[in-house]
């Protein structure tokens, strides 16, 4: 009787009724604790090192199943949709060297770039401002590499990101959040269903969350992904500014429109630089002290006109007076110039004009993080590392670390890993942090051993410069890892 009693004591719910009761948890809970948004791939700034990666990852057929994100601050319809008059570039460019351009050919981007635009140019001058010692990258007959003369091709930047947006919005597949700001960057939580409290949540404008099994940081040298992963970068300021400028030259240059020339000075200052476009134009980038610069851009387009000329042609006594000069330094440059002896074609062709609103300048500095991987966070370009730009080789650096990240995401699916996993990012991180720290030293060491005026570093850098110009294969050997088309050494 007991027993009875018992079993009338509990009450009764019908099948039914416990299914209905289960769908309204479940309705309460999915109301209470939206499931998260959670992607394969997010990542953070939509400048070439990011695009190139979402695009060569969406481009892959191992890897296009993935889930992918972008997240950027910037407006990228006006991005892609940019364009300037035939007669005009923007101050902001960067070399390609042909390993880069075949990675963003194989990707599908390449095409994608106004070719009208892009200038490949096949010597380069270099000089030192001193002693006048001078190397001569050109090729010898037989030496150049079975891809061709070109050391490098001079591009917009704009150009290459609206390039590589047009690409993604061919392949499709990829999740952009546009003009959105990060604010804050977490760890997931643990449910009941899923525990993502090891994974990165990226907070961005508006409210949204993102979860990421692999979060990128390609957003720059202020990186909010590198702090977040707690990575801490080292390295120095220049104390110099890199003053940028579109310039009309007199003419194509002295190889005519076939066989353009780079030309690079090193003064006591910095290196002046003059890179080739299209037609009669031409990009600089002189690195300088942070007061020779805010000279520069205060100046007259004639009086810049003349400082430019005369950082290719004057002493660099002449030059450094110069930069004492409030205005006037059209005048000063015109008698200077008479009394100044110079090999004409060996040098640019003269300056006649600056492209109105391109002068400007940006603070030049040296950082490298402690490494480039954490626990589901692998970083690229800027957010990695920044360089001196006297060997151009920036925009190529971050073109290395995404072809590298892209290929281990690759072989991580391939083989049933998971992608956000250090173990599986291990690979991108020996292969790349190894060489990248080598090139930053040695510009690092070249911008320091040209900043000397006077000393037995003077005729030693000389020597060694003369040397290398002497020796074709070591000159042939440079050239080739100057264009990324040369023997890897790490």
């Amino acid at each position: 009787m007991e027993a009875v009693a018992r079993r009338k004591a509990v009450a009764y719910v019908c099948r039914s009724c416990t299914r209905q009761f289960q769908r309204q948890l479940r309705r309460n809970y999915s109301n209470s604790a939206p499931r998260p948004d959670i992607y394969d791939v997010v990542c953070v700034g939509g400048g070439p090192a990011g695009l190139s990666l979402l695009t060569a990852l969406r481009a892959n057929p191992v890897t296009s199943h993935l889930r992918v994100a972008l997240v950027e601050a910037q407006d990228l319809s006006k991005v892609k949709s940019w364009k300037l008059p035939p007669n005009k570039y923007s101050n902001r460019c960067s070399s390609l060297t042909p390993t880069s351009a075949l990675f963003l050919d194989q990707i599908g981007a390449w095409e994608h770039l106004d070719q009208t635009r892009v200038q490949p140019y096949h010597e380069m001058q270099v000089w030192d401002g001193v002693t006048d010692a001078r190397i001569e990258f050109d090729w010898a007959p037989g030496s150049a590499p079975v891809e061709g003369t070109t050391i490098a091709y001079m591009n917009e930047n704009l150009n290459l990101t609206s390039g590589l947006l047009k690409r993604l919005e061919q392949l499709g597949g990829v999740s952009v959040f546009e003009g959105a700001k990060v604010e804050n960057i977490t760890f997931g939580e643990e449910t009941e269903d899923l525990d993502l409290s090891q994974w990165p949540v990226v907070h961005i404008s508006g409210g949204k969350q993102l979860t990421a099994r692999l979060l990128v940081g390609a957003d720059g040298a202020n990186s909010p992904v590198r702090a977040f992963a707690g990575i801490d970068a080292k390295g120095w300021d220049y104390n110099r500014h890199g003053v940028v400028a579109t310039l009309e030259m007199e003419g194509e240059g002295w190889g005519g429109e076939h066989t353009k020339i780079a030309y690079q000075r090193f003064l006591p200052t910095g290196p002046v630089a003059m890179l080739p476009m299209p037609g009669n134009v031409a990009t600089l980038v002189w690195s300088t002290t942070p007061e020779n610069a805010s000279l520069l851009k205060s100046l007259s387009p004639k009086d810049f006109v003349a400082m430019v000329n005369a950082a290719f042609r004057l002493s660099t006594v002449d030059l450094a007076f110069m930069h004492t000069q409030g205005t006037d330094q059209d005048d000063e440059y015109s008698w200077r110039l008479q009394h100044t002896s110079f090999n004409p074609r060996a040098i640019p062709q003269t300056v006649v004009g600056v492209q109105e609103g391109t002068v400007a300048s940006f603070p030049l500095k040296m950082r490298h993080a402690d490494t480039y991987i954490g626990e589901r966070v692998a970083l690229v370009g800027d957010a990695a590392h920044t360089i001196h730009p006297l060997a151009g080789q920036g925009l190529n650096q971050g073109q290395g670390d995404v072809q590298s990240l892209a290929k281990t995401i690759e072989f991580a699916v391939t083989h049933g890993q998971d992608i956000g996993s250090i173990m599986s990012l291990e690979s991108y991180v020996s292969e790349r942090y190894t060489a990248n720290h080598v090139l930053l030293g040695v510009v690092d060491k070249l911008h320091k051993l040209y900043s000397a005026e006077s000393g037995p570093l003077v005729p030693l850098r000389s020597l060694g410069l003369n040397a290398v110009n002497a020796l074709g294969p070591l000159k042939s050997f440079f050239m080739k890892q100057a264009a990324g088309s040369g023997t890897k050494i790490f």
